[in-house]
């Protein structure tokens, strides 16, 4: 039997068809979409982040503190943990005054003291 031309191109057309509309389909799900709400959200600045890294010290530190009186680090080990966490914590206050733009000095923790002890 003889294959006609309606044989032939039907099924092509038929398959340039359903390509067109899987096409349209796909364009119209990508550009039609709603924005959602929680995109044009406020993004968090440099210096949120350094707040929220400032305050997950702190408490790394105080958690460390807690377990160490509980007696699950060994006295050096416990030295070295807190030693760390403060000197990053030192660098993460030197980044804030940056970021903020405050230029006062902070003054260290072990600085000596200037003056007569007040009674």
């Amino acid at each position: 039997m003889p294959l006609t031309f309606a044989a032939i191109v039907m099924p092509d057309a038929i398959m340039l068809s359903a390509c067109l509309v899987l096409t349209l389909a796909s364009l119209i799900f990508v550009f039609w979409i709603d924005a959602d709400p929680g995109d044009s959200a406020p993004r968090r600045s440099q210096l949120d982040q350094l707040m929220e890294r400032r305050d997950s010290i702190y408490d790394n530190l105080r958690d460390l503190k807690f377990e160490n009186r509980a007696g699950k680090y060994a006295e050096q080990d416990y030295e070295q943990m807190r030693d760390s966490l403060e000197n990053e914590a030192a660098e993460v206050l030197l980044e804030i005054e940056r970021v903020t733009g405050n230029q006062a000095p902070i003054p260290r923790r072990d600085a000596p003291v200037t003056g007569a002890p007040r009674a």
